[in-house]
């Protein structure tokens, strides 16, 4: 029996040590493979269609065809379009620009793993630029029948930190007006110190009602529409009106229970009514402007340029808002900056102009009807451009009343008028152009004289009533250029006129600038021969000839036509910013230099016949019912830059001219 036992372990034995042994003898098992990995189409077009959607605000379309099952679940296709409507209306979110790294050539994407594209995000708000980095990760899901690339989104996309339930604020810290200065960098439109008065409803003594109202220069009415606005509550801080540094104004106000005062930047024009014209001014932005600039930032209490270079500079002048994006957390119960720009002060402007120079033109005028121009001959820079009379800018900041504004307005003088930028009938000062256009033509012969007799002539019957009159017909003959210009002969500058062939003498003054719109910051009527360019008969151009019949010009222009005589026969165009001041050629080889010497002599001579110390011509116009007086020239020591000037109901003011430059030098 033992053996039994013994016999069947043995064999039990036998049996695993054989099973080893054939297990052994097997040959190693294969390594067992991988299940392989599937391949699927690129997430790159769905990404960029994505982008495409939320750059053209799309949020619908993003929501329903683009966003992966768990953020549509999270955040519903109601929520998620109106959210981000309202803070693109919130935050004036424009110009939304959003770039991706595209991913390696060799990329291979598979349904299990998750596509990461980093994106830059970029857009313009009311406080300034907004930049910042993400991480736009899609995730391959079936919706329905479609598999595809699908989106996940929070939103931190739309403002870094944000997060659902979070309430979105807004400070805004408006950039500093920029300064425009003159050619020497003397402030002429810049800012000073003023104050804005608030009211504390609450603490606000009611009595004194009437006393704030008169001290802020506005009506009860007008107050109680400020406190009566419907956001308005009983311990807010309403802003009321901003008024200028007035200590006297100050201390009144201090002593009304309820008002505060903060420092605010007011603008300022040294120059006041000298420069006017030029500077315009601000003031608050209108209907129409804040239509034209919607989407721009500008809001319905910012103040803009309202005239001249305020308004036509607005852009260069404007600093840019910063501020800060402010998140009230639902979940901390705290507060967080999301973005914070600091304010971009607006662009200092340089001018051509020397203030000091327009000053003393302006004031030589004496407050009379007038204008007046100084160029640099040289260069074509504008260093003075006066109008007279003209209106203090400053009564325009912070507000203007009514009551002023209408006075102004119903001023016989026309203060608000622009002299400078009309154009009107020259006469005399006319006459060295057409001698300039005669010599070039070789019509004209400076030295050889015509006998003129009479003050009035006329070249055919054919003229019937029309003929050419002189101021003097007791100027001994033969009359050559000297005496010509000496003594305003029209008589003399119609028959050179008329000996021009060809129709040159049209041409001739078109070369001078003559019917061009003259490119300048402020917009000028541009001078014209006629109401058509043309000369309707040989009368009209006889009269033409002394800046008569249909001509009128441009102040600034009539100063231009005499700088070929200085300038070595080139004209220069006008330029009034500094930066644009490089020498912008007009037109060259008007005159060569043996007629540009003879024409300086003339109008040497012309104005030692005035008893003026001074090269210029002078003379008068019918226009209006009134004379007007001219007078065009330059210093005889320092010709380096040429002055004209029109007076209305004045027939002499070569004096006023020659006083300036005396000044000047």
């Amino acid at each position: 029996m033992r053996k039994t036992i013994l016999s069947a372990i043995f064999f039990l034995l036998i049996l695993v040590v054989t099973a080893c042994q054939k297990e052994d003898a097997q040959p190693a098992p294969e390594p067992q493979l991988e299940e392989a990995v599937e391949a699927v189409e690129s997430p790159e077009p769905r990404v960029a269609e994505f982008i495409e959607l939320w750059k053209a605000g799309d949020f619908a379309g993003m929501h329903t065809n683009y966003l992966n099952q768990g953020t549509q679940s999270v955040y519903g296709e109601e929520n998620f379009v109106a959210w981000q409507q309202e803070l693109h209306e919130q935050l004036g979110i424009d110009n939304l620009e959003i770039s991706y790294t595209e991913p390696a050539e060799d990329a291979v994407w598979t349904h299990e793993q998750p596509a990461d594209f980093p994106i830059r995000v970029t857009f313009d708000t009311i406080i300034g630029p907004v930049e910042f980095e993400k991480t736009l990760t899609l995730l391959y899901e079936a919706h329905g029948e479609v598999e595809d690339w699908f989106v996940e989104w929070d939103p931190s996309f739309i403002l870094p930190n944000l997060e659902a339930g979070d309430q979105v604020t807004t400070e805004i810290t408006e950039g500093p007006r920029g300064e425009i200065v003159d050619r020497n960098g003397q402030a002429i439109a810049s800012s000073s110190t003023g104050y804005e008065v608030s009211v504390i409803p609450e603490n606000f003594d009611e009595s004194k009602k009437p006393q704030l109202a008169e001290l802020l220069g506005m009506s009860e009415q007008a107050l109680d529409d400020k406190l009566n606005q419907p956001w308005v509550q009983p311990h807010f801080l309403v802003p009321i009106a901003q008024i200028k540094a007035d200590q006297k104004k100050l201390d009144e106000l201090f002593t009304i229970r309820g008002t505060t005062r903060d420092e605010v930047a007011m603008r300022t024009y040294p120059y006041g009514a000298a420069l006017a014209h030029i500077t315009g001014y601000i003031g608050p932005i209108t209907a129409e402007q804040l239509n034209a600039w919607s989407g721009q930032g500008y809001s319905a209490e910012t103040q803009v340029g309202r005239q001249g270079l305020e308004e036509i500079l607005q852009d260069r002048l404007r600093g840019e808002a910063g501020g800060r994006i402010i998140l009230k957390k639902q979940r901390e119960n705290a507060v967080i900056t999301s973005v914070d720009n600091e304010p971009v002060p607006g662009e200092t402007v340089a001018l051509t102009i020397d203030a000091e120079l327009q000053k003393a033109l302006y004031n030589a005028l004496g407050g009379k009807p007038g204008t007046s121009a100084a160029i640099d001959p040289a260069t074509g820079e504008t260093l003075a451009l006066v109008s007279s009379p003209g209106f203090d800018p400053n009564e325009f900041i912070p507000t203007i009343t009514n009551s002023r504004f209408q006075e102004l307005a119903n001023d016989p003088l026309q203060p608000f008028f622009n002299r400078f930028a009309a154009v009107y009938t020259p006469g005399p000062v006319m006459q060295p152009v057409t001698a300039a256009i005669g010599m070039e033509s070789g019509t004209l012969n400076p030295a050889e004289g015509l006998d003129i007799t009479g003050k009035s002539w006329q070249r055919y019957r054919s003229w019937g009533d029309y003929r050419v009159t002189r101021p003097r017909d007791d100027v001994p003959n033969p009359i050559d250029l000297n005496k010509a210009l000496a003594h305003s002969d029209n008589i003399y500058f119609a028959q050179q006129a008329l000996n021009i062939p060809n129709d040159e003498f049209r041409t001739g003054l078109e070369v001078f600038g003559f019917g061009e719109e003259i490119a300048f910051p402020i917009e000028l009527a541009p001078s014209r021969i006629s109401k058509d360019g043309t000369f309707g008969s040989e009368g009209q151009l006889a009269g033409t000839a002394s800046g008569q019949g249909q001509m009128q010009v441009n102040i600034l222009h009539l100063a231009t036509l005499y700088s070929p005589i200085l300038a070595n026969g080139t004209l220069y165009k006008p330029t009034l910013l500094l930066d644009d001041a490089d020498q912008q050629v007009w037109n060259e080889g008007l005159l060569n230099a043996e007629n540009a010497e003879t024409l300086q002599a003339s109008l040497v001579n012309a104005g030692s016949e005035l008893g003026l110390e001074l090269a210029g011509k002078s003379g008068t116009t019918r226009e209006g019912g009134e004379q007007n007086g001219w007078f065009v020239g330059y210093s005889l020591e320092s010709p380096d830059l040429i002055f004209a000037m029109m007076v209305e109901g004045e027939e002499s003011i070569g004096g006023l001219v020659e006083q300036v430059i005396k000044g000047r030098e």
